[in-house]
């Protein structure tokens, strides 16, 4: 399921990006990849707020669909 599903608080793991290269290289960046630990630190009504390692990132609905979760 897409980690926009998951409610805030929740700790989950990323299983798959999906998306064009440019997409997946750019969340890649972010520190979203496969396997990594990310918490749902609030969800608003466009989109999340996501801690990943050291850092918290915003992303809007439509790039937080592409990150698939367990």
């Amino acid at each position: 399921m897409p980690i926009s599903m998951a409610k805030p608080g929740e700790t989950v793991v990323i299983r798959k990006i999906t998306g064009r290269d440019d997409v997946r290289q750019h969340l890649a960046e972010l520190g979203f990849v496969a396997d990594s630990t990310v918490t749902v630190v609030s969800a608003l009504s466009g989109g999340l707020i996501l801690q990943v390692k050291d850092s918290r990132v915003a992303l809007d609905k439509t790039m937080a669909n592409r990150i698939l979760i367990a």
